[in-house]
């Protein structure tokens, strides 16, 4: 975080955290970048604000306006790893879920 911070360009500059940081994560970096003009800005779950926005994208499935269900991740027991692979090459899913075990 700290490098992508102090590599992108004064002035106007932006580095966006993405994703679920772990307990124990901390950012450390030098104010200076920050005072010459470049942005750190940080994102959980695309920006969306699910407390409100969850019922609007409710309603536009259910009225049919986006498809969601080709992109619900597939699950397969571990003997089918190739089948799973195959189809996430193909583009017919984003991922596979394999089950290890019972």
């Amino acid at each position: 975080m700290r490098t992508a911070l102090e590599s992108c360009c004064d002035g106007w500059g932006m580095v966006v955290l993405i994703g679920v940081p772990s307990d124990k994560m901390e950012l450390s970096a030098h104010y200076g970048p920050l005072l010459g003009g470049r942005t750190l800005k940080g994102t959980l779950l695309g920006g969306w604000k699910t407390r409100s926005e969850l019922p609007l994208l409710v309603e536009m499935y259910m009225k049919k306006e986006i498809q969601i269900d080709e992109y619900v991740t597939p699950e397969f027991p571990f003997a089918d790893i190739n089948k799973a692979y195959q189809l996430m090459k193909e583009g017919k899913c984003l991922r596979c879920v394999l089950n290890v075990g019972n």
